[in-house]
């Protein structure tokens, strides 16, 4: 599995090479998506195989990255399971009847391999398609999750969810479960078919305070990530900087967003992990010397972890300019390797 330097990064083997993907990097950043997609919603158009194989390769094709994530959705399982849920355009995922007693629980069906075949069948077309190039199977990870069916859609406060988590701590806890049993089943399906590494999104988890998150959420998303033994695992949250330590210690790989320098979150996981990340997704508007000069500085405080996985500190946004990416990938194979050395030697630091 090492021969790939994404996986030698993943497993804290890396060698000379310093491996890029993007969050997002199948979707409408890219022409050639939007062409695809058409006016098909988007949860139906990550049912079908074909076109999420399409879609899946489309920036492998395009950025030349290391690794390819499978074009899907966190909310593809709880549609997949028969969760009232629909992606709506310039909202996000909307459910249809919130989850927020123990009535509604039943609301919450477990899901069985067989739901999401067409995933299955998806990963497999996939990995015969990428031959040594890996794939990056995906969930959500059950707070995230959790938050979007107790709101009913996006939320900046999170408070009704905050809310149910302290006063009906049973009824939370036993939601979770069930997410985290839809979401293991999810990506177990996905490793089954090929899928070479996994990455557990939680999204909102920043949102927490540290007790919360230790008690209310941390045993659910390590429920997950302890059900996957065969693949590497990335876990990555937004705003999640005073929570990298307790979710490092549940994965392999931590991804850290763009408010932390890699070295310092390196240091804040005892820098025993690999990192993935960070540049921040909003400098990929700027004039191509400086956001050059950005990546160069990522790659730099990157080289203080055992490995490095380049990325951006949140997904592609959607006006990005394709060929930007494209060049940060030349970029990152080309200098990379030599930034990376030299900083280590160096010791070179954020500060």
């Amino acid at each position: 599995m090492t021969a790939s330097p994404f996986l030698a990064a993943a497993t804290g083997n890396q060698g000379p090479q310093l491996p890029v993907w993007f969050m997002r990097q199948a979707g409408r950043s890219l022409p050639e998506y939007r062409t695809v997609r058409a006016d098909r919603p988007m949860l139906e158009s990550c049912t079908d195989p074909d076109l999420v194989t399409e879609v899946t390769l489309q920036p492998v094709r395009r950025h030349g990255v290391d690794a390819a994530i499978l074009f899907s959705d966190i909310m593809v399982p709880l549609a997949a399971a028969g969760v009232g849920v629909e992606i709506v355009a310039g909202v996000g995922p909307v459910i249809a009847e919130p989850i927020r007693t123990e009535a509604d629980l039943a609301r919450v069906p477990a899901l069985d391999p067989s739901d999401v075949g067409f995933i299955d069948t998806a990963v497999r077309q996939l990995v015969a398609e990428l031959g040594e190039t890996p794939l990056i199977g995906f969930a959500g990870a059950p707070f995230t999750m959790a938050s979007y069916l107790v709101e009913g859609g996006p939320s900046k406060d999170h408070a009704r969810t905050k809310a149910l988590m302290v006063g009906a701590p049973e009824l939370w806890h036993a939601l979770c479960a069930r997410i985290a049993a839809i979401s293991t089943v999810f990506l177990q399906v996905q490793v089954a078919a090929g899928a070479r590494t996994v990455q557990l999104f939680d999204s909102w988890a920043g949102s927490l305070s540290v007790a919360d998150y230790r008690e209310l959420v941390l045993p659910h998303s390590t429920a997950v990530l302890a059900a996957i033994t065969d693949v590497p695992r990335i876990h990555f949250g937004v705003g999640t900087g005073e929570l990298l330590a307790d979710m490092a210690g549940i994965t392999d790989v931590i991804g850290v967003d763009w408010r932390v320098p890699l070295d310092e979150a390196a240091r804040r996981v005892g820098g025993t992990k690999p990192v993935q990340g960070n540049l921040d997704p909003a400098l990929l508007q700027a004039p191509w010397p400086v956001l050059a000069d950005r990546v160069r500085q990522v790659i730099r405080t990157g080289a203080q972890a055992p490995g490095h996985i380049f990325n951006l500190g949140h997904g592609v946004p959607p006006q990005t300019d394709p060929d930007v990416l494209t060049r940060i990938v030349e970029l990152v194979h080309t200098e990379g390797p030599e930034l990376r050395a030299a900083a280590r030697a160096d010791g070179v630091t954020s500060s």
